[in-house]
């Protein structure tokens, strides 16, 4: 499979000036942060060499006009339905003017504050840029071209929104990258193209098939993708540790290629390094795929099969066989999940330290006692909606789990002040607490909680009757404490 799309992309030149990419216009956002591994401090070694090699244009509007050596030339892109067709363009000799501006003198240009920047100022500035952003900055001017181009600033690509053809412009990237290494792109290591739908498995082949230094892979919600592409990227990027693929309705599983499992069978279960695996809405999945996902990814860490609908205790079972050393596991909304369930996921004792369990109806405070009794270094519970926990389940809980730092129990209309009092007379590291919608909570309540745990930061009781009295008490004790409340005379 691999080696038939390696043929179709073989087609277009590396050299090709007419290659162009789908791209929406409406796309160009700014990441809330900056890449982890962008160089902030060296100078970059600048040669010329790089000037002959054409650059795509992620993000050019209809109306602009391209100067492409010294002539006024017409744009090679147009909207159509909606979408932005952008050529590859070749590195740009003088900026790009505006049509209303009159060009600056010699003298003005020389004294432009910007041109007097470092190359590693411009580095890092550029290093906060998405993906789209820094292919436009690299039509300005020859030398905005080659710091764009600095392979320091192409460890992540990050493309965004539903209008992009993230095939195309993974195809065109990775070829732009691949220049020094032919067909092998060494320095990508993460790729996010969350909420891309418009992605298919065309697009995690380009990737496969390019980039073995993959370590981190983001295509949530793209729901055109498969399994097939799934385990052609996990056979080839060996080092792949972060996988989300959640809202990708169509993979069921994570597993090797049938090839390569048979290469590296019997041991091809430790071949796959996945540590971080989100399959939040991929409903299809069963406890079968479940149980292949475990006996392939056994050094998992991080583990969220939010709204896995389909899965059981049984597929838990599974898990907890093969993968040992789960820190943090999300089964929230998984209906067949119960009590039996729990007592599988507290064999993996002290080493789990976030479990959440979430509108899991089947759940007690049999199973409570299972994690509180094994898994006593926990330090977030989630058990939003498991109508079944007690005051009895709070006490195990509260004896047994002393560091736990969070704790969710909205909507668990038998949990009272009794319970409350257990938590405050034995978990003091308590942070953040939820009581929503707990029709059996009082004021009482929440004052031995206040007087004890002064770390509180977060409270939520919105929809329980709770006294204006009772909420100044929290917040004169718990001085840090945001109060989420419904209560309209306190402020």
């Amino acid at each position: 499979m691999g080696a038939n799309n390696g043929k179709n992309y073989g087609s277009e030149g590396k050299g090709s000036s007419s290659i162009s990419s789908d791209v929406s216009s409406s796309t160009d956002h700014t990441p809330t942060k900056a890449p982890k591994n962008a160089a902030t401090s060296e100078d970059s070694d600048l040669s010329m060499r790089t000037l002959s090699t054409p650059s795509p244009a992620l993000i050019c509007p209809p109306s602009s006009q391209a100067c492409i050596n010294g002539k006024d030339s017409s744009t090679s892109s147009s909207s159509v339905t909606g979408e932005t067709i952008a050529m590859v363009h070749a590195p740009p000799t003088t900026c790009l003017p505006h049509p209303h501006i009159r060009p600056a003198s010699r003298q003005q240009k020389e004294q432009a504050p910007i041109d007097i920047l470092p190359d590693h100022s411009f580095i890092q500035i550029f290093s906060h840029l998405p993906t789209n952003q820094l292919c436009r900055c690299a039509r300005v001017c020859r030398r905005w071209y080659n710091l764009a181009w600095d392979p320091r600033l192409w460890r992540t690509i990050r493309l965004t929104g539903d209008m992009v053809n993230v095939d195309r412009a993974l195809r065109i990237l990775t070829r732009r990258l691949c220049q020094d290494t032919p067909n092998v792109c060494l320095m990508l290591e993460t790729v996010i193209v969350s909420g891309c739908r418009r992605l298919t498995d065309r697009g995690l082949y380009t990737i496969a098939q390019c980039c073995p230094e993959l370590r981190r892979l983001e295509v949530s919600g793209c729901y055109n993708i498969s399994n097939e592409a799934v385990f052609d990227i996990v056979s080839r990027c060996p080092n792949l540790e972060y996988l989300d693929v959640s809202g990708c309705s169509k993979v069921t599983c994570i597993s090797l290629t049938r090839e390569v499992s048979v290469k590296l069978s019997p041991l091809h279960g430790k071949q796959i390094s996945i540590r971080y695996l989100d399959m939040t809405d991929c409903f299809v999945l069963e406890d079968e795929g479940l149980h292949t996902i475990a006996a392939h990814c056994t050094q998992l860490t991080h583990l969220y099969l939010r709204r896995c609908v389909r899965i059981t205790d049984e597929g838990l079972r599974y898990l907890v066989i093969h993968c040992g050393a789960i820190k943090e596991l999300s089964v929230s909304d998984c209906r067949f999940v119960s009590d039996f369930g729990l007592r599988e996921i507290a064999k993996l004792e002290s080493r789990l330290r976030y479990l959440s369990i979430a509108h899991c109806g089947r759940i007690t405070d049999v199973g409570i006692r299972y994690v509180a009794k094994y898994c006593t270094k926990l330090r977030y519970l989630n058990a939003r909606g498991c109508e079944g926990i007690t005051d009895h389940g709070l006490e195990y809980l509260a004896k047994n789990c002393a560091k736990l730092k969070s704790l969710d129990i909205g909507k668990c209309p038998l949990v009272s002040d009794g319970g409350l009092e257990f938590l405050a007379l034995n978990c003091f590291n308590l942070k953040r607490l939820s009581l929503k919608s707990c029709e059996s909570i009082t004021g009482r309540g929440l004052q031995i909680v206040a007087a004890n745990c002064f770390d509180l930061q977060l409270l939520n009781v919105q929809d329980c009757e709770i006294s204006v009295e009772a909420l100044r008490f929290v917040k004169r004790h718990c001085k840090r404490c945001v109060i989420e409340h419904t209560n309209p005379a306190f402020f």
